[in-house]
């Protein structure tokens, strides 16, 4: 028995060479070449887990224009233009136009540097891809069209690091525009900073966001049968380490909760999920919502991003954060630590199993703090290493930000309280970095993921239109 991520989308990018066909009759070795390098720019671009569209290679602008259709019909997430030589940019600017996708123009030439004593004419052509990058950008611009490039050479690993940054981003900004996101339950009273307009989340972003109620989930609860219930749990003690506060009874609620939740989510065809209620004196309601823990959790590390207290700002970040890669999982602040100078952060709740530095715990808490209700919390320390947060903030305007900062989870003494928690040391005095994180309008909750991924975040604000801010100290 295994726990198997989804199956996400696929990034679809489509893909446009071209040169001036003026040349061709004067330099006839000159297309051949340049349509090979065409050829293994689309294979680099295969490698990068993403769907290639391609348009073929084009040499006037009729043929820009048919490319142009091509790439519009087929709704891709990213649109690369590889400049091989001097093209003009009617050639381009229709693809650019009509695509209404994210353009990334590539000028990739075929080595480090020209032989110069040995080329003649024909053979320069072919290392002259930067010639047209500024009248595409001048040209973009006056139409309307946001500019993006990267230079370098075929195989140039830096560039394609580049490349796959924006490969990614194009995902998240695919994972927004067709993604379904749940929202179950009310507001925690009082929690002013995490509520957030639907309405805006499909302005800025695209996609649905679901209202959900806690019913949707209890009927489904009720439906799961006993053989279901232990078959989650047998599945739960592959994944996790119990401690000995687990009680049986609350084990098999949270698994019997658990398989309900991938049903609600089954059903909805929910991308992520933010959940709260509050309920009372441990009448069913109050019972089922508690029982998230567990199934959330399972939720998150499948590729299916869940957070308490109704914060579907964050469940928004951590969906970002796994699509980059770097799992994501719900957090906030606990304490500053002026010994070790390192901030302790985690959350009770759901938490992404993938980027746990050791096997998961479900301890047993006899009341949850803050919250109503009883059962099993998840518990583990982030990966020792470079990490990122990201928050998504919302201004007086409306407008959706994301703050990120950059730090490294260390060793040292932790709760045993069944929270996720890490010891984060961001290089300086973490009194003023908590000052500075608050300042830049983050809620107070955010998505904490491996590795240092800012210059993915940068991307990805790109594409979605917003602001990064990133915190250092």
């Amino acid at each position: 028995m295994t726990l198997e991520r989804i199956t996400p989308r696929r990034t679809r990018v489509g893909l446009v060479a071209g040169g001036l066909g003026a040349y061709w009759p004067q330099f006839p070795e000159l297309l051949p070449q340049l349509q090979a390098s065409a050829r293994r720019v689309a294979e680099r671009l295969s490698a990068l887990d993403c769907e290639v569209v391609d348009a073929g290679f084009v040499s006037d602008e009729r043929e820009g224009a048919a490319a142009a259709e091509k790439l519009r019909v087929a709704d891709c997430d990213l649109i690369i233009g590889f400049l091989t030589t001097y093209l003009t940019s009617s050639m381009l600017a229709p693809v650019a136009q009509r695509s209404g996708s994210p353009v990334l123009l590539l000028n990739l030439q075929p080595t480090e540097a020209m032989d110069h004593a040995n080329f003649d004419t024909g053979a320069w052509l072919a290392y002259c891809g930067a010639c047209p990058l500024p009248e595409m950008a001048n040209a973009f611009r006056r139409v309307g069209v946001e500019f993006r490039s990267v230079s370098g050479y075929l195989e140039d690993e830096r560039a394609w690091t580049r490349v796959e940054r924006w490969i990614k981003a194009a995902g998240v900004r695919a994972a927004f525009r067709h993604g379904r996101h749940g929202l179950l339950g009310h507001l925690y009273p009082g929690m002013m900073d995490v509520a957030t307009d639907p309405t805006l989340v499909t302005a800025q972003f695209g996609g649905h966001v679901e209202i959900l109620e806690i019913d949707d989930l209890r009927v489904r609860v009720e439906k799961v049968t006993d053989d279901e219930t232990k078959a989650r749990m047998d599945l739960a003690k592959e994944i996790f380490e119990l401690d000995d506060s687990v009680v049986e009874e609350d084990f098999a609620w949270g698994a019997r909760v658990s398989v309900a939740l991938d049903r609600l989510v089954e059903d909805f065809s929910l991308d992520t999920l933010a959940y709260y209620h509050r309920g009372l004196d441990g009448e069913t309601h109050e019972r089922v919502g508690a029982g998230f823990i567990l199934g959330a959790s399972l939720l998150t590390a499948r590729g299916i991003p869940a957070a308490g207290e109704f914060e579907l700002r964050n469940s928004l970040a951590m969906l970002v954060m796994d699509r980059l890669g770097a799992g994501g999982s719900f957090t906030e602040l606990q304490a500053l630590n002026f010994r070790d100078n390192v901030v302790e952060m985690g959350h009770d709740g759901p938490a992404h199993l993938a980027i746990s530095a050791r096997r998961p715990l479900l301890r047993g808490l006899g009341v949850y703090h803050g919250k109503r209700g009883w059962g099993v919390s998840v518990e583990f320390d982030v990966k020792h290493g470079p990490v990122t947060l990201l928050g998504l903030g919302q201004e007086r305007d409306g407008r959706f930000t994301l703050v990120a900062s950059e730090g490294e989870v260390v060793p040292g003494p932790l709760l045993e309280i069944g929270n996720t928690t890490s010891r984060v040391d961001f290089g300086g005095n973490p009194g003023e970095w908590t000052d500075a994180w608050s300042a830049a309008g983050v809620n107070h909750h955010w998505a904490l993921g491996t590795g240092h991924r800012v210059p993915e975040l940068e991307a990805v604000a790109d594409l979605l239109g917003l602001e990064l801010r990133v915190v250092r100290v």
